[in-house]
């Protein structure tokens, strides 16, 4: 369980970051700031169009939160590389698989859930 909290430290920040081009319509109608109608022409805009932008963002931070992690951990210098060698290509896969499946059941599900409830899209 403590590698698993381990991981969703990782990945959380950066799937929320690259979850932005649909999660910002949804706190802007959750907090008053906007309408649904602007909400869902803005959700249309950033996804359709910038969708990618939002997801290399996350890719960018989770590589940032990667690095934050392993020097947390003392592995520093290129010998740490070497002698940590599997350590880091494990936390890395299972970092990545983690935060593109933590990716696409909070977007596509709860996010998509949460939008359609507030009537911003169908």
């Amino acid at each position: 369980m403590g590698k698993l909290k381990e991981i969703f430290k990782i990945t959380g920040i950066p799937v929320l970051f690259a979850s932005l081009c649909c999660l910002s319509p949804i706190i802007f109608v959750m907090f008053g700031l906007s309408t649904v109608a602007y909400a869902a022409s803005l959700s249309d805009f950033l996804y359709g169009g910038h969708k990618w932008w939002f997801r290399i963002a996350g890719l960018v931070l989770l590589a940032v939160s990667l690095v934050i992690y392993f020097r947390r951990k003392k592995i520093c210098t290129f010998d740490d590389v070497k002698r940590n060698r599997n350590k880091i290509i494990n936390t890395v896969a299972i970092s990545l698989i983690g935060a593109v499946l933590f990716y696409i059941i909070w977007l596509y599900v709860v996010v998509h859930y949460w939008g359609v409830w507030l009537n911003i899209w169908e």
